[in-house]
């Protein structure tokens, strides 16, 4: 079982890094300054179980927040065909539809900063449902501990920087 863990984790890490070069080039930046960010960091996996709860309307399974990550990607389990997933847009909740064979991907904050907001953190919750279960597991990427993350050199050139560059652990501190 460890090595399926370990297998699994490492072809995430994979799916992540190449998902980090395909976001530099469409930023037209070096693909290997982001990845290279990333590929170090840590990850961590997820996996979350919600029980079913007979007042689900007063209660989160998982309150509004945007993730600090580079990216996350979910896997949102169908189990009992069950939608607890939301994403805020155009300051409404919308509903992510559960795809048995996908990912769901979100950008998280590190990935504005260095996109130098070109991609936006997204803010997102997960609502229990009345009478039913449901499971999710994400994994999650931060970037290496002993960087600093802040706008990519190359973006800051065309366009003036609104996130200062700090060091990723004080980054995760705040």
């Amino acid at each position: 079982m460890v090595l399926l863990h370990v297998a699994y984790s490492m072809e995430l890490h994979k799916v992540m890094i190449y998902l980090m070069k395909q976001i530099s080039k469409n930023l037209r930046s070096d693909p290997e300054k982001l990845s290279s960010f990333f590929e170090d960091g840590i990850q961590g996996i997820r996996m979350k179980y919600y029980p079913p709860c007979v007042e689900a309307s007063k209660v989160y399974g998982l309150a509004p927040h945007l993730d600090a990550t580079g990216l996350t990607l979910m896997l949102l389990l169908q189990v009992n065909e069950v939608e607890g997933l939301q994403i805020k847009r155009n300051e409404k909740w919308v509903t992510v539809k559960p795809i048995l064979t996908a990912f769901i991907i979100n950008i998280g904050d590190m990935v504005e900063i260095m996109s130098n907001g070109e991609y936006k953190s997204i803010e997102h919750r997960v609502v229990v449902n009345p009478g039913k279960e449901w499971v999710s597991m994400a994994a999650l990427r931060y970037g290496n501990k002993n960087a600093q993350v802040g706008p990519l050199p190359d973006l800051v050139k065309t366009n003036k920087a609104p996130y200062k560059t700090i060091p990723v652990e004080e980054f995760l501190k705040l």
